[in-house]
């Protein structure tokens, strides 16, 4: 059985309007919030929409700092957070993210590292392990040419 914890404290790990989003469903939750942001969106509205913002990737330009996963993990510390939600993009589909934040004790906000990994596989011998332990049935159709 799976207990789950209350989250008090949640990072959005996105920007912009997806953050904004997350942003707002977490406040209506009573759910504390923390944004990042790269010096270029210094200005950028979901910035000034969570409780607390903090920069990312400093000298790496705008996409790179919101894919700077050990930046992220460090403001998670800095800041207490409890969870990170990915947001769409960027790191939502990272495995290395989710196993990150598990790594650093972490509620990752989206499925397990093992789960997001059948994509990168395909759904080979491999995917349609994981796919079982997902709990869901797997498929597969083989073509034989003469």
């Amino acid at each position: 059985m799976v207990t789950a914890k209350r989250i008090r404290k949640l990072l959005v790990a996105n920007r912009s309007e997806i953050a904004i989003r997350v942003l707002r469903a977490a406040n209506e939750l009573g759910i504390r919030t923390v944004a990042i942001f790269a010096e270029e969106d210094k200005l950028a509205l979901h910035r000034f929409k969570a409780d607390e913002s903090y920069r990312v990737g400093a000298g790496q330009g705008p996409v790179r700092a919101y894919l700077s996963i050990e930046d992220i993990i460090r403001v998670t510390r800095d800041a207490s957070v409890d969870a990170i939600h990915p947001g769409y993009g960027f790191l939502s589909e990272n495995p290395e993210f989710a196993d990150a934040c598990s790594d650093a004790g972490i509620t990752f906000v989206g499925p397990p590292a093992d789960v997001m990994r059948v994509g990168q596989q395909g759904f080979g011998p491999g995917g349609c392990s994981a796919c079982r332990y997902a709990g869901d049935a797997c498929y597969r159709t083989v073509t034989q040419r003469p």
